[in-house]
């Protein structure tokens, strides 16, 4: 049996760098479920984001502390995981993502499938 090839991963914006602004606990969680993606696995946690009409854009939504965070991503661009944003949901109330965070990952969504397209030629 064929060993399945990994998907590369691709930081969009400043995705890589929040990422790294987060507790370390919490960059274990998302780094693990981003390993999983690229291998076509789905982290336990991974579920899809509202809003985005199916299961093309996931989020992993990780409780630390009191605290939630949530890390971004969309799998149906070709054989690149693009990672969208990953941040601290500063709102409690309520599960909804907040709107700033909604339009900032459209915004790279929408970066994600130009930069895709490109990368096709």
């Amino acid at each position: 049996m064929m060993k399945e090839q990994q998907k590369s991963l691709f930081w969009v914006a400043s995705s890589k760098k929040d990422l790294a602004g987060l507790p370390e606990e919490v960059q274990d969680v998302f780094g693990y479920a981003l390993h999983l993606a690229q291998e076509g696995k789905k982290h336990e946690q991974a579920k899809p984001l509202k809003g985005f009409g199916g299961a093309g854009v996931l989020e992993v939504v990780e409780d630390f502390k009191g605290n939630a965070y949530r890390a971004v991503y969309t799998v149906k661009l070709g054989n690149t995981i693009y990672v969208l944003h990953c941040f601290q949901k500063k709102s409690m109330h309520g599960i909804e993502t907040p709107k700033p965070d909604m339009d900032l990952i459209r915004e790279r969504l929408k970066a994600a499938e130009t930069h895709a397209k490109g990368a096709v030629k």
